[in-house]
């Protein structure tokens, strides 16, 4: 069970690329019991940096789709992604589930998920394009285009959202996000 005396939630984060999203949500589940990140399912290659993920082409996603494996899935950045149905395991287990989401399916997991909440990772561009040039993912020509939508906002009807600015140590952004999260501060 999660220590924040809520259970069974839902928690999307969000942010521009680079704000370092699995970096505070690899910091939240290594320091709090019952914290779970949800292991998304990409059409990325699987010897990419970053994030634990599984890796499938484009014929295995697409199939999976038309199998109803996912309970949330999107195109962004000229990849797939989905989160595997086997969330809904974890949630029932009493946890608190962690996912890195895209901003196109928010609405539509706050439909899905009762508590749902966003946290919202920001930084200033200097720091977006340090990060993003120092992970040596994508060509400068990606990055480019990854900035460019850095300051999308989010989209309308939301519930809670946790805004927390991530230009310090990942320790910092964690300490804040769970700060908000705990249960006199949570609308359910």
């Amino acid at each position: 069970m999660c220590d924040l005396g809520h259970t069974g939630r839902l928690i999307g984060v969000v942010g521009p690329s680079g704000v370092g999203k699995d970096s505070v949500m690899q910091a939240l589940a290594a320091r709090h019991a019952g914290v779970r990140l949800v292991r998304r399912v990409i059409t990325r290659e699987a010897d990419a940096v970053g994030e634990d993920f599984e890796a499938v082409g484009e014929d295995v996603f697409a199939a999976r789709v038309r199998a109803g494996a996912f309970v949330l899935h999107w195109r962004a950045h000229g990849l797939r992604y989905g989160v595997p149905v086997s969330v809904r395991e974890d949630l029932a287990a009493g946890h608190l589930c962690l996912v890195n989401l895209s901003r196109s399916v928010l609405r539509e997991a706050q439909a899905m998920f009762p508590g749902f909440a966003v946290v919202h990772l920001t930084a200033p561009v200097e720091v977006l394009a340090d990060r993003l040039v120092a992970r040596g993912r994508e060509s400068a020509e990606v990055i480019a285009a990854r900035l460019a939508r850095a300051g999308f906002a989010l989209p309308g009807g939301l519930g809670q959202v946790i805004r927390v600015e991530n230009t310090g140590t990942v320790e910092e952004a964690a300490a804040a996000v769970w700060a908000q999260l705990q249960p006199e501060r949570v609308a359910r």
